[in-house]
């Protein structure tokens, strides 16, 4: 077993877990970058090797989180739902 790092995003009501190497400082930047332009779409990657294209505006609620854990594998630390996380199809 080793200890990974596991950042989440948090966007109104849809949370994801990032994918492993996706540059969070990088993907703040890109979200207040769009709310300072007024608005716009930020994508970034997401475990279980998906993108997500989300609009931010300046009503957009974001909130980025990191744990670390102790994993054998790469998932999202949940045994139901490996690779993935929180998804919504909305």
């Amino acid at each position: 077993m080793y200890t990974i790092m596991r950042t989440r995003i948090a966007l109104n009501e849809a949370e994801y877990f990032l994918a492993e190497g996706q540059d969070v400082a990088d993907l703040r930047r890109r979200i207040e970058e769009a709310i300072r332009s007024g608005g716009g779409f930020v994508e970034f990657d997401v475990a279980g090797e998906r993108s997500v294209s989300v609009l931010i505006s300046s009503t957009t609620q974001v909130v980025i989180s990191t744990s670390t854990a102790d994993e054998g594998g790469h998932d999202d630390g949940d045994g139901g739902t490996p690779y993935g996380g929180e998804y919504d199809l909305v």
